[in-house]
């Protein structure tokens, strides 16, 4: 897949959609080597994981790509209600199920919105019509958001097993190889 650093000059699509995908991946990349109780660990006040995380932005991602711009229901998709239920952990979740189940709401969101052009109006959600270019950017602004916690979250676990913290060139914690 193309990364944002190589569409500097193409249309507005191809640059949305590579940044979409490094969030993706990088989100994807949080739980590289992680234990499952590492990826379960509360860290914070709120109940929010990295598992959480990443069952949250796969029900955004559901939300968006296939409510709103493919027009099914969220009873008829399975997709729990509300935001705050996306981000429980079921205690047959694991960090292999959940990257699994991410990565098809990634496959199914390309299929359901690469027929139509950015202009397209869209009807599925319960707030309105709204654009695919809108509809983007609120994923991509849900990626980046919930990216950075992410990174804060792994930063304090990989900090807990009582060695260093590796760094990346910019100083931000170094994801695993596979996120790059």
């Amino acid at each position: 897949m193309t990364g944002a650093f190589e569409v500097l000059l193409e249309d507005d699509r191809a640059q949305l959609e590579a940044f979409i995908e490094d969030y993706r991946r990088a989100l994807d990349a949080t739980v590289d080597g992680l234990t499952e109780e590492q990826a379960r660990a509360r860290l914070v006040p709120s109940a929010t994981t990295l598992l959480g995380l990443l069952k949250h932005v796969t029900w955004m991602q559901r939300v968006w790509f296939e409510e709103c711009v493919g027009g099914g229901s969220r009873v008829a998709l399975g997709l729990v209600r509300s935001p705050a239920e996306s981000f429980v952990v079921d205690d047959g979740d694991t960090i292999a199920g959940v990257v699994s189940t991410h990565r098809q709401a990634c496959a199914t969101a390309r299929t359901v919105v690469a027929p139509l052009a950015l202009d397209a109006i869209v009807t599925g959600h319960h707030t309105g019509p709204r654009t695919v270019h809108w509809v983007y950017l609120q994923v991509l602004r849900e990626l980046a958001h919930h990216c950075g916690h992410a990174d804060i979250l792994r930063e304090q676990i990989l900090a807990g097993r009582g060695g260093p913290v590796s760094l990346g060139s910019d100083g931000s914690p170094a994801l695993p190889a596979s996120a790059e």
